[in-house]
């Protein structure tokens, strides 16, 4: 059972759920060449951020549901970065876990893979410098439409309080830009948002 965001919309009028089915929809229908030249070109422009790290804690996510891949962003970062997946935790809020490939995953209640580690090897999102955030829909602005269960959202809601890091970017594929996505209370900023053809610096 997917547990939402506290004071999340669960109205099956909310704007925001046609906007979640029209764009993943979009995603699902690129054709694999497109795809893998999309994650290559997404890459480039993550590495080529001005804020892109350099050493520390950078997290990414496993893709799923035609998300666009990170394994060349991953496998482009410089030696002092140390790269993490999210692990589901009990509060339901995230924790991250340094992974290469090759280590050992464990499927979690939603059947993504996470690093199969001891709890108290986790990090916790504000040990972080870095995080490639995943998202279904964005605009122009740099608001992100996730898949509603408001995991990052609980995460990162002290990024609210004008915290300066971990930076936020949402990475996507063009097709899943929308001309505006309506705002909610808890949404938290994302610092840029990457695709492959363009990069939008919010919070330069």
């Amino acid at each position: 059972m997917v547990r939402m965001a506290s004071g999340a919309n669960t109205d099956p009028d909310d704007p925001r759920r046609a906007l979640r089915r029209a764009s993943r929809e979009r995603r699902h229908a690129l054709p694999a060449a497109e795809r893998i030249a999309a994650a290559n070109a997404l890459a480039a422009r993550l590495l080529a951020l001005p804020f892109a790290p350099r050493a520390g804690y950078a997290a990414g996510y496993w893709a799923m549901d035609g998300e666009i891949a990170l394994h060349a962003w991953q496998l482009g970062l410089p030696r002092a970065v140390h790269y993490c997946l999210p692990v589901l935790d009990d509060d339901d809020t995230l924790r991250f876990a340094p992974w290469r490939p090759g280590e050992p995953l464990v499927e979690n209640r939603f059947g993504i893979p996470e690093p199969d580690v001891d709890a108290s090897t986790r990090l916790r999102p504000d040990q972080l410098d870095f995080v490639v955030v995943p998202l279904v829909a964005f605009d122009a602005r740099g608001q992100r439409l996730g898949m509603g269960g408001g995991w990052y959202d609980r995460s990162f809601a002290f990024r609210r309080a004008q915290a300066a890091t971990p930076r936020l970017v949402g990475a996507a594929f063009a097709v899943q830009q929308a001309a505006a996505i309506p705002t909610a209370p808890w949404d938290v900023p994302l610092d840029a948002v990457c695709t492959e053809t363009e990069t939008f610096l919010v919070n330069p």
